[in-house]
């Protein structure tokens, strides 16, 4: 692989200054010469003019956060970094490679979750180019390779988690949206490496079930949250019987038969696991009347 080497070209305002110099006075000189009818001095101003003329030919700009790739006759010869005029050898080739950050938002991408559900997804990545000679040289065109990369790891990705998961341990696109943004970056990383480009940010930014299961999916959804949430109350409502029934014996405050504690935990059931607000019945009798 063709590795990025830094080099620095001649500062350009004082070798514009020089040229336009020796322009100048070899303009003058074949001026006086022509007066002097010297072919000899005619001569020599004119390749100095013409030397003078083609040199200037090898001042470049290079802007903040950019970089200008050498090539001398296909070679690859270095890169310049350093903002400003600059001047290197006239016959170098100059290409452009901005290293600015950059964002890129993929297509809204139609794949099957790791359940096999329908979903469409879509995400955001923020990356910049780090070493201009492998993204010049070891891809044919770094922006359409960071596109297409990327838009394979997020395929990757939705395939690898479910849509969504009601258990707090598991990982799921739609819950734990830190650890697959964590993953969506490194696998895009792995994948962009090779032509030197750094994914800094990536996140998913459109999550939803495909449009003909969305209806489904959201009854299903809706089912399993409900099915959470019922084994959430039925557990902490048997832990409150459980402890009503044995502060009760504890403190000796009344003692009830198999029977009646039955009764007594079915009641607490209905009041603590009913969806509806239950209707007081005061007992004036007694616990058997």
């Amino acid at each position: 692989m063709i590795r990025e080497r830094q080099v620095n070209a001649l500062p350009g305002l004082p070798v514009l200054l020089v040229l336009i110099a020796v322009d100048i006075t070899a303009i003058y000189g074949l001026v006086d010469a022509a007066q002097d009818g010297s072919l000899t001095r005619i001569l020599i101003c004119v390749i100095a003019t013409i030397v003078a003329t083609f040199l200037m030919a090898g001042l470049f700009v290079v802007n903040p956060n950019e970089a200008k790739v050498l090539q001398l006759f296909g070679a690859y010869s270095g890169t310049v970094k350093n903002p400003g005029l600059r001047w290197a050898n006239p016959f170098y080739t100059k290409k452009r490679v901005s290293q600015r950050v950059r964002n890129f938002e993929s297509a809204k991408l139609k794949v099957n979750d790791n359940e096999g559900n329908p979903i469409e997804i879509a995400s955001v990545v923020v990356w910049r180019v780090v070493d201009t000679a492998e993204a010049v040289f070891e891809v044919d065109d770094y922006n359409n390779y960071v596109k297409v990369q990327t838009e394979a790891a997020l395929r990757n990705l939705a395939t690898s988690y479910t849509y969504d998961a009601h258990d707090e341990h598991t990982i799921s696109l739609r819950g734990t949206t830190q650890v697959v943004a964590d993953h969506l970056k490194k696998e895009i990383q792995d994948r962009l490496a090779r032509a030197g480009v750094e994914a800094m940010e990536a996140r998913i930014s459109h999550l939803a079930y495909a449009p003909e299961i969305a209806h489904a999916m959201l009854q299903r959804q809706q089912a399993g949250a409900i099915i959470a949430a019922r084994s959430r109350i039925v557990e902490g409502a048997v832990g409150m019987v459980e402890m009503a029934l044995e502060l009760l014996s504890k403190r000796d405050i009344v003692t009830l038969d198999n029977e009646r504690k039955a009764a007594m935990v079915s009641n607490l059931l209905v009041v603590l696991c009913g969806d509806k607000s239950t209707q007081p019945i005061i007992n004036t009798g007694t616990i058997y009347q």
